[in-house]
């Protein structure tokens, strides 16, 4: 708990009107006399604030309806744990007694208290105190004021700068002031009565430094530094000096003026400056960096607008001329002389070099060479050797002394930069030197020709075969005498060269098929030697042009041809490559056998093999022979078995073993026999379902005449019908099927619509089942009752041909129409057959409907009559 020693400091009256507007002055109270550091400053009554500086003022209007009102400020120290009070009393203030208007005596009175900025020269030399100026309220003439001051100068930094007289107002200076440092002052006046009564609001006066030149400009760089490029026109802005000055700104004092006092070197004047802005421009058409390559200039700034008296400084600007290539390179010699033995490559010969003026090491004086005349063989060339801008000439290419004994070259030389002509200068022409290469003859080995020699040789050619000549000569003779030929190891072994001659043979037959020769070619190197054994090299390259070495065959000779004789696709493959290949042609050699047998054209290696209309079955040895595209045949015996079948497995054993070395079953093929046969045990377990429990004969009774089996394609509650769109139940000879079971003997009546009878499943022929049984093609329909063995002799060829087109077809076509998939449907009905239903026999055998499950209860209840 923080406890406060409180006491009472002293009282204060003020002498107030009666009515007191808010925000109204209504003292001050010198708070330091009782606390030199009160953290908290309050006041009892709301009506009044008071400031830190001990003024009190209205918070809102006050009226002093007592004559007096009494309120405290309360001062606190937290740290130091001290709390005093302030009395303060406000009286109102006694009325003037008021006048007639006769005695009333106008007089004007001057108002102090609100006087003009005060202005004290900066650097007054005094004397000092030096009267500035004199505050003055017009309540002194009712009131004994008195005037204090505070603020800057007072009694905040700078301190004790100015004061202010107690009775009098008047503001005195004790020093000098540096404008540049304080430019004005602003105090604050205050005009109390000896109980500290403030009649006025405090004044805020504002002191103004005059400002006196005291500083002169100064330039924002010692040294400026300039670049212009020669030959520049008068006008060509350099750059711009700038300066400063810490007086007072847009005053005569930092109004400045730019000059050249003087420029090295003296003559002639080549720049200009512009006074106010401080522009540097040039004024002289010869800039010429050869002659002089920068300039100092020495500027003065002033300030006054540059009159006489005013203060200035000087500074330095250095302007450097750029160099611009306004001189041409010129070769120090007009003529070389240099020596190079033949057949030297890349070998320096010679170093020629220029005289250029402008600045080393710059694009304008870098030199580039090139050779304009007598290179045109491209055997030399000439760079530049950037140390010493120096051109340095190399024999790139053998020179032959044969040939030229020397040869001579005209060299010109540029600069990197483009040429710029100078105002004063005229236009050169380009700087050439000539030079005379003289080329030493020195002994020299053999040299082919060509030196590459490239030899085609036939595929399959004999060993021995000459297949060309490859010869040297001597450069100084001009002939091959005394030359001997030879081919260094490690090479591939294809060809032998004739030690004397140079005649070029094979050593082993050449075969792209075989090993290394695949690739067709092979370069071998030949050394040519004179008497004094200088060398000389060639090559040969050897090239193998393929060759018709392999006559065509035919893949597939052995062939089964059924009743439908579908063409044969006869299809040959020669190892040779084009134009020793393809196209084919083929030709039946046998002239009775060509009169059976025809050959079509499928492509440029297949044709079609098929037989004539009147060929009879059989099998058949056909010589065929196939002619490639370079004449070379092949004999060929082709097998064909042209039996009478469906399927190439029903012919004899000895065509199923002919074809049983070629033929093999795809997976598609398989497939499709699997499930046919699965789909032929399913009709025959069905058929023997049907009828396995004995010949049971059904009949339906007259009275269910009436009761019938609806056809309906709606899944709603239909209505009953009748007489109408009914399927009657009672059998006919004309409609349906059944089957009937008699001891061992099964058959089966297959009748489809009315009068019609089972067509074959190829869709081709009219053969019916009855056909089958009595060797006809006539449908015998009166009983129309078979066995199961003659359904089983009708059905099984036609499905095994079904199952052989699915395996012929590569599409598979046929497995897509006759391979299918049947889900499970449920358990079989308790009726069995609706063919065993339809006997006639048992005619009031219908208690099996009885055991139906409920979901046919309400059919059979419709069908039946109790």
């Amino acid at each position: 708990v923080l406890s406060l020693c409180c006491e009472a400091c002293k009282k204060v009256i003020f002498h107030v009107p009666s009515e007191l507007e808010a925000d109204t002055l209504v003292g001050r109270v010198d708070l330091k006399e009782c606390l030199q550091s009160a953290e908290f400053i309050s006041s009892s009554d709301g009506n009044f604030k008071i400031l830190e500086d001990g003024s009190v003022y209205t918070t809102s209007a006050v009226s002093l309806s007592a004559e007096k009102k009494t309120f405290t400020i309360l001062l606190k120290d937290i740290q130091e744990h001290v709390q005093k009070k302030i009395h303060v009393n406000l009286v109102e203030e006694e009325k003037k007694k008021t006048r007639h208007a006769r005695d009333t005596v106008l007089k004007r009175t001057k108002r102090r208290w609100g006087p003009i900025p005060s202005v004290m020269i900066e650097n007054s030399l005094g004397p000092f105190p030096l009267q500035i100026q004199q505050v003055q309220s017009d309540t002194a003439q009712n009131y004994t004021i008195y005037y204090s001051a505070s603020g800057p100068g007072i009694d905040q930094d700078p301190k004790g700068l100015f004061y202010i007289e107690r009775e009098t107002g008047n503001i005195f200076a004790t020093r000098a002031v540096d404008r540049e440092q304080y430019p004005s002052f602003q105090i604050i006046c205050f005009a109390t009565t000896p109980d500290g009564y403030s009649p006025e609001v405090p004044l805020v006066h504002t002191i103004r430094i005059e400002d006196d030149n005291d500083n002169a400009p100064y330039f924002t760089q010692d040294v400026f530094e300039f670049l212009v490029p020669e030959n520049s026109k008068p006008g060509v802005i350099v750059g711009k000096v700038t300066a400063e000055d810490r007086d007072e700104p847009y005053t005569l004092h930092t109004t400045l003026k730019y000059r050249i006092v003087s420029q090295n070197p003296l003559l002639p004047p080549a720049f200009s400056l512009h006074g106010d802005t401080g522009v540097i421009s040039v004024s002289s058409p010869q800039l010429d960096r050869e002659l002089v390559p920068s300039y100092t200039l020495l500027i003065e700034v002033r300030d006054m607008a540059g009159q006489p008296f005013g203060l200035c400084t000087t500074g330095t600007a250095v302007i450097k001329i750029e160099d611009t290539n306004d001189n041409a390179p010129s070769f120090k010699q007009i003529q070389y002389e240099t020596r190079v033995e033949e057949n030297r490559v890349n070998v320096e010969i010679l170093r020629v070099s220029v005289v250029d003026l402008d600045e080393p090491g710059s694009p304008g004086s870098g030199a580039v060479y090139e050779i304009i005349r007598g290179n045109d063989d491209r055997s030399f060339e000439i760079t530049t050797d950037k140390n010493t801008n120096e051109g340095v000439l190399c024999v790139v290419k053998g020179l032959d002394y044969e040939n030229a004994k020397q040869r001579i070259l005209v060299i010109a030389v540029n600069n990197e930069a483009p040429y710029m002509l100078a105002p004063h200068s005229q236009q050169l022409s380009q700087s050439t030197s000539s030079v005379t290469v003289h080329v030493l003859d020195v002994d020299e080995g053999p040299v082919f020709k060509p030196c590459l020699l490239r030899l085609e040789v036939k595929e399959c050619e004999e060993i021995g075969a000459n297949i060309g000549r490859y010869v040297a000569e001597d450069p100084e003779t001009g002939n091959s005498e005394g030359i001997c030929y030879r081919i260094p190891p490690g090479q591939c072994n294809w060809i032998s060269i004739n030690e004397k001659s140079g005649e070029v043979r094979t050593i082993k037959v050449l075969d792209r098929d075989v090993g290394e020769m695949r690739r067709g070619q092979c370069n071998i190197t030949v050394l040519a030697i004179d008497r004094n054994g200088k060398t000389g090299t060639g090559t040969i390259q050897v090239v193998i042009q393929p060759g018709n070495k392999n006559y065509p065959r035919i893949t597939k000779t052995d062939y089964i041809m059924c009743r439908d004789r579908k063409p044969i696709c006869l299809t040959a493959q020669d190892g040779d490559e084009s134009p020793y290949s393809t196209p084919f042609v083929y030709r039946i050699t046998d002239r009775s056998l060509a009169s059976m047998w025809k050959i079509s054209r499928h492509n440029d290696n297949s044709v079609y093999l098929s037989p004539n209309s009147d060929t009879p079955f059989g099998v058949y040895d056909i010589p065929v022979s196939v002619t490639d595209n370079g004449g070379k045949v092949g004999e060929h015996n082709v097998r064909v078995n042209l039996c009478d079948c469906v399927t190439p497995t029903e012919c004899n054993g000895q065509s199923r073993e002919l074809s049983a070395g070629n033929v093999t079953l795809g997976l598609w093929a398989i497939l499709a026999m699997i499930l046919g046969s699965l789909l032929l045990l399913l009709i025959l377990i069905t058929i023997c379902g049907c009828c396995g429990s004995g010949v049971m004969h059904r009949h339906v009774t007259d009275d269910c005449a009436n009761h019938n089996l609806i056809i309906s394609n709606t899944e709603a509650p239909g209505e009953e019908v009748m007489d109408h769109n009914i399927i009657p139940l009672q059998n006919t000879n004309d409609q349906g099927g059944y089957g009937i079971k008699t001891g061992e003997q099964q058959t089966f009546e297959m009748v489809k619509g009315r009068g019609h009878t089972l067509e074959s499943v190829k869709g081709g022929g009219h053969q019916t089942l009855g056909s089958v049984k009595e060797g006809g093609g006539q449908p015998v329909m009166d009983t129309c009752r078979y066995s199961y063995s003659e359904w089983h002799n009708f059905t099984h060829p036609r499905l095994g041909e079904k199952v052989h087109l699915c395996r012929q077809d590569e599409e598979q076509k046929h497995s897509e129409d006759y391979l299918l998939s049947y889900n499970y449907e449920g358990k079989g009905s308790l009726a069995g057959s609706v063919g065993c239903c339809s006997d006639q026999q048992e005619e009031e055998a219908l208690d099996f409907l009885d055991q139906l499950e409920p979901k046919f209860r309400t059919l059979a209840e419709t069908c039946v009559k109790r």
